[in-house]
């Protein structure tokens, strides 16, 4: 289908991208409750719709894995570390969810039997299927790999129609918005754009993924309530790279 058609459809299965220091509020470290209540609710709206929903979180409001690298740390090693915290972070927003009525799974690709389930792609889609949201935890099981490539690798492995990635602030710019008042907001991008212009989108391997699979991405402000609502169905928000 047309990136075009795909606007004004509304999308039936869809991976949601959550960075870990939007978890972290304001205070930049740690899990802020109130941000965890705003995704489940988000989440839950969206579900009601009938949407299945696959959800891939980062680890960087507890631990970094490439800042620990530059700090001196084995690569592989901090990269494990930061696995782990997506973990953590996957388990404290299946129990915001859990809290909102919506049933959940965790699937981890490190195998840790008494928390979650492993990553087994054909039971991830099953739960999908029977209108379970699944989030998926520990990365790709694999050092030197971002959360990013994880969102774009497990959104294939599901056949999700679309990767969502909650940001703070409403799209991509061509210049942090924060910084400089005058960044301009694009509307839509290519992939090449993203990937030629070094804009701070998802890593050059993500996107790269998308491009070579077709998989269209769109960049939204987590904390508009109403942006996943009207993404999924069919609006024009946020920035649309395809």
């Amino acid at each position: 289908m047309s990136s075009s058609k795909k606007r004004s459809e509304p999308y039936k299965r869809i991976l949601l991208k959550l960075s870990g220091e939007a978890l972290a509020g304001d205070a930049g470290y740690g899990i802020d409750t109130d941000v965890l209540k705003l995704v489940a609710s988000q989440v839950k709206e969206v579900h009601k719709r009938g949407v299945q929903i696959g959800i891939v979180l980062g680890g960087g409001n507890i631990f970094r894995g490439v800042k620990g690298a530059t700090e001196g740390m084995d690569r592989a090693s901090a990269d494990y570390m930061g696995m782990l915290a997506t973990v953590m972070n996957s388990l404290a927003l299946q129990d915001a969810l859990e809290q909102e009525g919506v049933h959940t799974r965790v699937q981890s690709a490190i195998e840790m039997q008494e928390l979650c389930e492993p990553y087994i792609r054909r039971r991830a889609m099953r739960h999908l299927e029977k209108r379970r949201v699944v989030i998926f935890g520990a990365g790709t099981g694999n050092p030197y790999f971002t959360t990013d490539t994880t969102a774009a690798l497990r959104a294939m492995e599901v056949n999700s129609e679309v990767v969502l990635k909650a940001t703070k602030v409403d799209g991509i710019y061509d210049s942090d918005p924060k910084k400089n008042p005058h960044a301009k907001r694009y509307e839509e991008l290519t992939y090449l754009d993203v990937l030629q212009q070094g804009l701070k989108v998802m890593d050059s391997t993500a996107i790269s993924l998308c491009m070579d699979n077709q998989l269209p991405i769109i960049v939204f402000d987590l904390h508009n309530e109403s942006a996943l609502s009207r993404i999924v169905e069919g609006e024009a928000v946020g920035t649309l790279v395809h």
